[in-house]
């Protein structure tokens, strides 16, 4: 069951357009089309640096 900082976190990275590519092991793998990179997503993402990192890597600012 994923906690509420994984759905905002997943809200955002749609709202941008990202696209979730496959699951890898305990991850999600994403595409980014703001920094045209591939990057992992924990599904059990619990602490605000881990959801901010994601971020970063989809090339957002950080929201948590």
């Amino acid at each position: 069951m994923a906690g509420a900082l994984y759905r905002d976190l997943v809200r955002l990275l749609i709202d941008a357009g990202c696209i979730r590519v496959r699951q890898k092991g305990s991850h999600e793998i994403w595409y980014s089309p703001i920094t045209k990179r591939h990057f992992p997503v924990v599904y059990n993402v619990q602490k605000r640096p881990t959801a901010n990192a994601a971020l970063k890597y989809a090339g957002l600012p950080k929201a948590f």
